[in-house]
């Protein structure tokens, strides 16, 4: 713990209002969030302190420090273009006073990089923090699977929930009508006062941000990464005009198997998250319509070029995290000798990295499907 922690906010009192919350992050994605956030803190001030900050990753932008522009200008020129954000928003280069004196942690990272977000935090954040994960993407091994908001709450010592819905970063801040899933069952230590549904419905929602909280971290968590897995293998069939026919049966097929690795994994994940969600079915509808990944497989499909090189040009420094989970999801399921399972995602691994035609993808879905889905009733 750090000793400006323990000096300046007592054990007793931080898990009760007003709460201060922090954001890990300044993506596209992070911002929006923040944003967000900021307009609640702003608005209750009774629950939180207005003051939201921003953990920025400092780099240099058309020529200025982005944490400078972004307090100067409530402009995230480089992430979020052309959106004007709360003067209640700080941003700030330095992850541990980012995080000093707040009780609520906001982590929206690309998950490559938690690993060494969390090395940095650890020891400096009290245990009465509570924390929600916006990261998609799971933490994979040979062997086994790991959510990454059990990742953060292993590490840190804190509770985690996580958030995922069909949150296109762009819409959300030009303030168009959405849904999120929030999901965080209350922790063991919890007291009246601490950090519940209603503390979070009321730190996310606003009037076009709509948020439903749940109980189910698992469900969401495996839904908010397989569906780039999905989205790609959609985004290859765009860009090759096979129809909206072939994209919808492509996009059918990848829900099944994302619940089908939800319940061989997580056996307490409920079928309703994935159906009933806007983290599961919706967002994959989105992500499969108009996301990153989509779009650099569509492209990919389009111009022949790699996936690492369409990345680098198309998504302006920022990951799809659909190439990492894809890899991730193929050692596992390979490891497990369960492949047989997961035409979609095997194929579609296949595809990215060992330059197998998009064509083949009716051919593998036809000549395995039949044992899968036998394997999913059964």
């Amino acid at each position: 713990m750090s000793e400006s922690i323990s000096h300046s906010v007592s054990y007793s009192s931080i898990e009760k209002p007003p709460f201060a919350v922090t954001v890990i992050g300044s993506g596209n994605w992070g911002t929006t969030v923040a944003k967000v956030i900021a307009e609640n803190t702003r608005e209750n001030p009774l629950l939180f302190e207005p003051i939201v900050r921003m953990w920025v990753f400092e780099e240099e932008y058309q020529g200025s420090k982005l944490t400078e522009t972004i307090n100067k200008t409530h402009i995230n020129t480089k992430y979020l273009p052309d959106i004007k954000l709360p003067d209640n928003l700080i941003a700030e280069p330095d992850l541990l006073k980012s995080v000093e004196f707040s009780n609520i942690l906001i982590f929206n990272i690309p998950h490559q990089f938690l690993e060494k977000i969390l090395s940095q935090l650890k020891g400096h954040i009290h245990p009465k923090t509570r924390a929600v994960s916006c990261l998609k993407g799971l933490r994979v091994s040979e062997e086994n699977v790991e959510l990454l908001s059990d990742i953060i709450q292993k590490e840190l010592g804190i509770w985690t929930g996580c958030l995922a819905g069909a949150n296109l970063a762009q819409e959300v801040a030009l303030q168009k009508f959405s849904e999120t899933t929030i999901a965080y069952p209350l922790p063991p230590d919890y007291i009246p006062g601490d950090v519940d549904a209603t503390v979070l419905y009321t730190l996310f929602h606003r009037p076009y941000f709509h948020i439903h909280v749940i109980d189910d971290i698992a469900g969401i968590s495996i839904a908010g990464a397989l569906k780039n897995i999905i989205a790609i293998s959609v985004g290859f069939v765009d860009g090759l005009n096979w129809g909206d026919n072939a994209k919808a049966a492509i996009t059918r097929r990848g829900l099944l198997e994302m619940i089908r690795f939800g319940l061989k994994f997580f056996p307490s994940c409920k079928v309703s998250s994935f159906t009933e969600e806007s983290a599961g079915v919706a967002d994959l509808i989105t992500t499969c319509s108009g996301g990153r990944n989509f779009k650099l497989a569509k492209m990919m499909a389009t111009t022949g070029k790699s996936a690492h090189d369409v990345e680098k040009e198309l998504l302006n420094g920022q990951s799809a995290q659909g190439l990492v989970t894809a890899k991730e999801i193929h050692e596992l399921i390979k490891n497990r000798k369960c492949q047989e399972e997961f035409p979609l995602f095997e194929t579609t691994y296949q595809i990215l990295f060992h330059g197998v035609s998009i064509g083949i993808l009716p051919y593998m879905l036809e000549n395995k499907w039949s044992q899968s889905k036998q394997n999913f009733y059964n």
